[in-house]
């Protein structure tokens, strides 16, 4: 450990004694050594709080220190996903950069503009930033990007496992590479992260031309003990002498969580609302101090600081009862337990959560996961009969405990994506070639499996005189059209994520965070919002106010969100938990029960022995037993020939018109290969930002010989 500490910078090892460390852990020892003795890329993955941001800034800021570049520019490139990473981080890093009078510069909407300012004029240290700002920066300063990043030694992509498979990942490749080829070099990229599947995988999306020599550091061993429990409840039995599930939920977490901290993942922004509604009715009704609090994106950022605060603070016991928004490395100290509620749908988003509970030596890690079930009845639906919801959550619990996640799809075409970054190309550089465009996002950049015809399809439909986004000049330049400048010039357009137009709700005058446009609300109407009850005051459609005052009765409002895709994996594990006859020790009475009404009604399907049977003259359920992906895939298949189609976790509802084709004919006709069109019938498929630019590509088949027609 010692030759390690030998490698730094005095004033970093300075810091390192002020903070009365006795020794480097592993993975900070070996990242130095990594960093400092070669140039390679690297990924480093240990658990929540495990010391992977020192491991990467301790001996990067060391070599800004000893090895000065002599070149213009800021030195090193922080990457998160989210602004209030960013500002942690940044607090972090200044401790240690302080001494060395070495710049932090946090970049995002909440930093003022004078800190930007003057660090556009004398760029230099290390600078925080999110892909959307690093967007902002190539399309407004296009021109300066070789003088602001001159001199860059590394790249820091915070959260990496994050990025592997998502439009906005593919968004940060594109960036990094038109990063390199404006520097004309290549830039050390280190990945961090506490949740990673196929590191392989991880390697190709740091460094495509050379996964191979992506050095891999990951902390050995040091996993808490896990404490866990599933426990079963049923909605819709209650009668006026029991509890409503919800309300048996919320009196367990109060009896168990209150006086320490702890995460409660409720899921959609809508149940978070309710679920912290009931943990205060519960502290004011037994006339305690109340530490029950929501947290979630739509909230304001004063209110999300002020629980982030408190969670940090030791003397204050807290619950945050959240969304998605406590899962990624916000700093927000040590908590007991993570709870959750509903199924996740991904083991990867589970380990991650859970990585907040147990970091303290000696203490467990805990979770408490929650399965609600709807009461049955003679008229209730498969999918109820068969408590899906109970089922993923134990196939992703038991995949959890072998240390199983999920990995990217590197398959992908990200055509919504590549026509973002056409426009911002030709933004950045004032015009473009299509073959330099082509050069720069598909044969250098990440859109690599989109060969020259579909680039060349897609250009004709975003330069298509009723879509208006690009045209070409007489000397054959690529530019912006009326469209396209309109729609750079928006702040919305550096984000390749959907970001709705949403309202501000102010009571007396303070913000209490926003709520989707598409919510109907009216003067006079009663709602539930950071944890507490209003009455709508007043409704500004020009301002896009909502003024709220207290009330006494509310209900939560309904907050939009894409879920996510289930995993193969997910729905084989799944099956083999229907058709299997063990009964996990981590489970309760009343969810062991649950599962065996659901192993009983799954054998009453006959689904051990067919994959499709008839529950009706004209409706059949179709047993796919694959992820979302290849079930929505046979779905569009379906409703392309007129059939009407519900789709669940690895099965389908079929039901069949007039002048629908038989349906075990069209299977094989799939299976044989038969092509069909994937958008007849198929209504709206724009589930991404740019979606509806390329409408006018050629429509995509069922290829032939294809996982879901086989």
């Amino acid at each position: 450990m010692s030759s390690a500490f030998d490698k730094l910078a005095r004033p970093v090892q300075k810091w390192i004694r002020q903070q009365g460390w006795r020794e480097l852990r592993d993975i900070q020892a070996r990242s130095i050594r990594t960093i400092c003795e070669t140039d390679a890329d690297l990924i480093v993955a240990a658990s929540t709080a495990g010391g992977k941001t020192e491991a990467a800034f301790l001996p990067l800021i060391s070599q800004v220190l000893d090895e000065p570049s002599g070149g213009t520019g800021f030195d090193l490139l922080y990457i998160g996903p989210l602004k209030a990473l960013i500002t942690d981080q940044a607090m972090r890093l200044e401790g240690i950069c302080q001494e060395a009078e070495l710049p932090v510069v946090p970049w995002h909407g909440d930093v003022s503009q004078s800190i930007k300012t003057r660090a556009l004029k004398s760029p230099k240290g290390i600078l925080l930033i999110t892909p959307e700002s690093l967007e902002a920066l190539f399309i407004r300063r296009g021109l300066e990007i070789a003088r602001l990043f001159g001199a860059i030694r590394a790249v820091v992509i915070d959260e990496l496992h994050t990025v592997l498979d998502s439009e906005r990942g593919v968004q940060l490749r594109s960036l990094l590479t038109r990063l390199e080829l404006t520097i004309k070099r290549p830039i050390r990229r280190i990945g961090l992260s506490a949740t990673l599947g196929d590191m392989d995988l991880a390697k190709a999306y740091l460094r495509p031309d050379a996964a191979n020599a992506v050095q891999l550091i990951e902390a050995d061993g040091g996993e808490a003990e896990l404490r866990l429990q599933l426990r079963g409840y049923v909605s819709g039995d209650e009668d006026e002498n029991s509890p409503s599930a919800t309300d048996a939920i919320a009196a367990h977490l109060f009896k168990h969580l209150r006086g320490s901290d702890n995460l409660v993942f409720a899921g959609a922004r809508q149940r978070v609302e309710i679920y912290a509604d009931r943990l205060r009715e519960l502290c004011e009704r037994e006339h305690l101090p109340q530490e029950f609090y929501p947290h979630h994106a739509s909230l304001s950022r004063e209110h999300r600081d002020f629980v982030e605060r408190r969670l940090k603070d030791a003397a204050k016991p807290t619950t945050a009862v959240c969304t998605s928004t406590l899962e990624l490395g916000i700093d927000i100290g040590d908590v007991t337990c993570v709870a959750q509620i509903g199924a996740p749908f991904s083991v990867a988003a589970l380990r991650q959560r859970l990585g907040r509970s147990g970091r303290r030596e000696g203490q467990p890690a805990v979770l408490r996961q929650y399965a609600v079930e709807t009461q049955l009845t003679p008229e209730s639906s498969f999918v109820d009969r068969l408590r899906l919801g109970l089922i993923r959550s134990i196939a992703m619990i038991d995949l959890l405990l072998e240390g199983w996640c999920e990995p990217p799809k590197p398959q992908a075409l990200h055509l919504s994506t590549l026509v973002h970054q056409i426009l911002s190309v030709i933004a950045q550089r004032g015009g473009a070639s299509a073959s330099v465009v082509y050069n720069v996002l598909c044969r250098e950049g990440p859109f690599r499996k989109v060969t020259t015809e579909v680039f060349a399809d897609v250009l004709r439909a975003i330069g298509h005189p009723e879509t208006g986004l690009i045209e070409q000049s007489g000397s054959g330049l690529l530019l912006l059209g009326p469209a396209g400048e309109k729609l750079v010039e928006h702040y919305s357009f550096y984000a390749v994520f959907q970001t709705p137009e949403e309202f501000r709700l102010v009571a007396e005058g303070r913000d209490l965070g926003t709520l989707p446009i598409d919510n109907v609300l009216a003067p006079g109407m009663l709602l539930i919002f950071s944890g507490r009850r209003w009455v709508v005051q007043e409704i500004h459609d020009r301002e896009k106010v909502i003024m709220v005052k207290p009330a006494k009765a509310g209900v939560p409002p309904v907050f939009g969100g894409d879920p996510g895709d289930i995993h193969d994996k997910v729905i084989d594990r799944m099956f083999a938990m229907l058709e299997g006859g063990t009964q996990p020790a981590y489970m309760d009475a009343a969810s062991l029960k649950m599962l065996a009404d659901a192993r009983a009604h799954y054998d009453q399907l006959g689904f051990r022995t067919t994959n499709i049977q008839a529950i009706g003259e004209r409706t059949s359920i179709i047993a796919t037993r694959a992820g979302t992906v290849k079930t929505s895939t046979l779905a569009l298949a379906f409703r392309s020939e007129g059939f009407s189609v519900e789709q669940h976790d690895g099965f389908l509802m079929v039901e069949a018109g007039d002048e629908t084709p038989d349906l075990r004919a069209l299977l094989a006709d799939l299976r044989s290969g038969e092509p069909v069109d994937l958008f007849a019938g198929a209504g709206n498929l724009m589930s991404e930002k740019f979606h509806p630019y390329r409408k006018r590509c050629r429509r995509p088949t069922l290829p032939t010989g294809s996982a879901i027609a086989s």
